[in-house]
């Protein structure tokens, strides 16, 4: 009888695909040779590798002219930001935030396509930050804006996880549905309450600021679809609007 039917299985939380292991390990790597660097080196490697948005600003460079920098240092700092964490307890938060939506993601765009989803959602949440925050000497750092753009796809991605779906093959959730529009709201709220109140992260504390959560979320949202049209498909899947 088909009520007596079992449903397929669901894929078990933890068994995360490996380029989502790979990715929290080395995060963790980068971490541990930050702090364990001698004297006073760990904290000067937050000033030469995370954001700081004062290095960009007018003022900045015209008493910096005889030493600007290369393109590249100033370059390098919108990636490399994300490698760097305040401490062991925002390396860990990110970590579990990374392991609930990241196999999600990964899942569905493979290797590739999810290590460059994350790197551009960060960057964008960066490019937010250093708009929003244009002179600032707070640095940001973390890679909770990156995994922010994980979440977003995540949520477009979530009706594809139901047990009678072909994983990845159904269409994204649309960007004004009801339940993506409400969640979008909440979070949009919960950040601004963040930075408002300073419950967060951002300020004196070195921590990743809200304005690349939202930033990243954003771009999560926008840059799922095209992405998902690049994935390798099965023969005969139609391409999700």
């Amino acid at each position: 009888m088909a009520f007596l039917q079992s449903a397929p299985p669901r894929q078990p939380f933890l068994r995360a695909p490996p380029v989502v292991l790979w990715l929290i390990g080395g995060l963790v790597v980068l971490h541990v040779a930050r702090v364990t660097r001698p004297g006073d080196q760990a904290d000067a490697a937050v000033y030469e590798f995370g954001l700081f948005p004062l290095r960009y600003s007018h003022a900045y460079l015209e008493s910096h002219m005889a030493n600007p920098g290369t393109v590249w240092e100033r370059a390098i700092p919108f990636l490399s930001y994300i490698g760097l964490h305040h401490d062991w307890t925002h390396l860990a938060i990110n970590c579990l935030w990374l392991l609930a939506f990241g196999p999600i993601v990964a899942r569905r765009f493979g290797t590739v396509l999810f290590l460059l989803f994350f790197v551009v959602c960060g960057v964008l949440g960066a490019f937010a930050y250093l708009a929003l925050n244009w002179g600032s000497e707070v640095p940001v750092v973390g890679a909770s804006g990156a995994i922010s753009g994980l979440m977003a796809a995540a949520l477009r991605m979530l009706p594809s996880q139901t047990p009678w779906a072909v994983p990845g093959e159904t269409p994204l959730a649309p960007l004004f549905s009801r339940q993506l529009l409400i969640f979008t709201a909440l979070w949009i709220a919960i950040n601004l309450l963040t930075g408002i109140t300073g419950l967060g992260m951002g300020g004196e504390s070195g921590l990743i600021a809200w304005q690349v959560h939202l930033g990243s979320y954003i771009a999560g949202l926008l840059l799922c679809g095209p992405f998902d049209r690049l994935r390798p498909r099965a023969v005969g899947t139609p391409l999700d609007r």
